[in-house]
């Protein structure tokens, strides 16, 4: 019997497994870093445990700290949820001899298929085809040096014992090697405690197919069809989707059964999902099972109507699954994006800070969004960037992305950087609707998905002005359309009756010169700015924050702020040479010192920003003239963090 459950989680996933729990009548208890004492999961559940620290290291990695929290609450379960320790058999084990339950599979199928290596040798011997690469023990340079040459560059580095894309690094030349190998161990045991690596030939243009698993402690299993997760950035998802695109009934069943079969032979238990590369000419690859609930089950459970995480919980108690693989549904077609806080402008780099503005599209049929974060929330940089998942089911595929577009456009996140615009620009691709899908789709497609930043408008300026001068008419009459102050003129009583106006958005900066016009083509109606100009009249979401204007415009929400000119030349002075911090983050790593020659592209100093690695290099010949940071030293955006003198020619 499961009447209390503890998840072992943050964020998203943690409240989802909520929701879920409540509506089977199940008491939940959510466990906290010290960090996130307020965070959005800690408000929703029935009891909170704080584990202390910040670093998942200091909190959500500390298996005797859960346990005991789940003693403490009454929990009678623990669900892991996906990264931490959802895929560590000594987590389920400890669990299992606490004499609670663990929802997930048994220790004995995490160990199996837990280690990459492993897994591959369990498939070879089974007669999965596999992608050339080494799984063995030995971790020193030269065998992976002799193991790259041998399977041939491109090769890919993964972390054994992980995924989510931490630990893993493509190395195009072997000169390459030893940096990417020691930066990936070092990702690997920061985020699964784990640095053990595998190699593999990076095949080019395939597509990641995987297949989601569902089976009992009877001897049932069965496939809940597949997943196209082929639009990735840095070997990490951002878009998914079932069934996935040209798929034939065939290839789905041989690519199901397949899954099947390997489940069975490690008496696997649970939520699972066993992944593939898909060729072009069909063939398919196995790649690694995960041992857990993936972050895209929703569109699995779109297509099916079926609720993963409360057939996790029957599983759990004992139950048999309720239908059989011919029973099996695959209604419509279901496309997922995962929102992050990051910058698509600089290479996705993590951002984090305070979420000063988030708003969430409309429920509806076919519309879904599972998120973890509440406007006014703290975005740590000590854990993964995903903020949301939208989530829109459709009869088809282009009734499904048509919707998830508008679901885009209803959402608004302010505060930093997200790659909200970006997943619009995939969506709304000619490739992506043609469904031409493969692992290389965003970086085949840059030009369009990551454009130059144009020159933004005068009109848009304009625009901005006007939002910002009536939304500070409508602070002082109240929005009282009988008040004196009521009137869009601009005028105001001891106030010159054109006024400038210093705004900045991005690295533009404009000053507005606002007239005492008695009618604007512009006109602000409560979070809505409506422009009329030559006989058409758009409208754009247009909310205001304090100095800082949140606007939409050519399909992303741009952040304009009134500034003080003098503060801003002021603020300009900087060290000269100076390289600073592009994230919040902690040093990990100062790889030069003070009077070091360097060359360009020598990398200086390595910040680790929600649970991976980003070198700070060097952007041309010098000497390191001065180092402002040091190893394990918290740092903020924009830190000044070396300087670097250019050696003159």
């Amino acid at each position: 019997m499961i009447t209390t459950l503890l998840i072992a989680n943050r964020g998203e996933i943690a409240c989802r497994v909520m929701r879920t729990a409540k509506a089977l009548g199940i008491r939940t208890v959510a466990v906290h870093s010290a960090i996130d004492r307020n965070a959005r999961h800690v408000r929703e559940a029935d009891v909170a445990v704080d584990l202390g620290g910040a670093k998942p290291a200091e909190s959500y990695l500390l298996v005797d700290k859960l346990i005991a929290a789940a003693k403490a609450s009454g929990a009678q379960a623990i669900h892991p949820g996906y990264g931490f320790l959802s895929e560590n058999a000594g987590f389920a084990r400890a669990i299992a001899d606490a004499g609670l339950l663990f929802l997930g599979p048994p220790a004995t199928a995490i160990d199996a298929m837990g280690s990459k290596s492993a897994a591959k040798a369990l498939m070879e011997a089974a007669g999965v085809p596999l992608v050339p690469g080494y799984h063995g023990e030995a971790q020193d340079i030269e065998t992976f040096r002799d193991a790259a040459e041998r399977i041939g560059y491109p090769v890919l580095l993964k972390a054994a014992a992980g995924g989510g894309g931490k630990g893993m690094k493509v190395v195009e030349r072997e000169s390459e090697l030893a940096e990417a190998l020691a930066s990936a161990q070092r990702e690997a045991q920061s985020a699964f405690g784990d640095s053990r690596m595998l190699v593999e030939k990076y095949v080019l243009k395939p597509r990641h197919v995987e297949i989601q698993v569902f089976a009992d402690s009877h001897g049932n299993c069965l496939y809940l069809n597949e997943r196209d997760c082929s639009i990735q950035r840095r070997h990490q998802k951002v878009v998914e989707e079932a069934p996935a695109p040209g798929l034939s009934p065939e290839l789905r069943r041989a690519m199901g059964e397949s899954a099947v079969r390997a489940a069975q032979a490690i008496g696997y238990v649970g939520a699972g999902t066993v992944e593939f590369l898909l060729d072009s000419r069909g063939d398919f690859f196995f790649m690694e099972m995960n041992t857990r609930l993936q972050v895209e089950h929703p569109v699995t459970e779109a297509i099916t109507g079926l609720d993963l995480v409360a057939w996790q919980i029957r599983v759990a108690r004992g139950e048999a699954l309720p239908i059989t693989q011919e029973q099996v549904p695959l209604i419509g077609h279901a496309i997922e994006v995962r929102l992050y806080a990051e910058d698509p402008d600089q290479d996705f780099l993590p951002a984090s800070g305070r979420l000063a503005l988030y708003r969430e599209a409309s429920a509806g049929p076919g519309r879904r969004v599972d998120s973890g974060v509440a406007e006014g929330d703290e975005v740590s940089p000590f854990y993964d960037p995903m903020l949301a998942k939208l989530i829109a089911w459709g009869e088809n595929r282009e009734e499904a992305r048509q919707r998830l577009l508008a679901m885009l456009d209803e959402t608004a996140v302010g505060g930093f950087k997200t790659n909200l615009a970006f997943l619009r620009r995939v969506l709304a691709h000619p490739a992506f609707a043609d469904a031409e899908l493969d692992t290389g789709f965003i970086g085949r497609h840059q030009e369009q998905l990551l454009p130059a930043p144009a020159a933004l408008p005068p009109t848009f300026w304009q625009v901005a002005g006007e939002a910002f001068r009536q939304s500070e008419a409508a602070r002082v009459r109240g929005d009282d359309p009988h008040s004196p102050w009521s009137g869009n003129s601009g005028w105001r009583a001891g106030l010159p009756s054109a006024t400038d106006l210093h705004l900045a958005c991005g690295d533009e900066r404009q000053v507005i010169r606002l007239r005492g016009t008695a009618a604007s083509p512009i006109q602000l109606k409560g979070e809505r700015v409506t422009l009329e100009q030559d006989g058409l009249r758009r409208q754009h979401l247009a909310i205001r924050r304090g100095e800082t204007l949140y606007l939409e415009w050519a399909g992303e929400l741009r952040t304009v702020e009134r500034v003080d000119p003098i503060e801003e030349v002021e603020a300009s002075h900087a060290h000269h040479g100076g390289l600073t911090a592009p994230m919040n983050g902690s040093i990990v790593r100062v790889l030069v010192e003070a009077g070091q020659k360097v060359e360009a592209g020598t990398a200086l100093v390595v910040l680790e920003a929600m649970k991976m690695e980003h070198s700070i290099r060097a952007p041309h010949d010098g000497v390191v003239k001065a180092l402002y940071c040091s190893e394990g030293e918290l740092v903020n955006e924009g830190t000044a963090l070396v300087e670097l003198e250019e050696i003159n020619a």
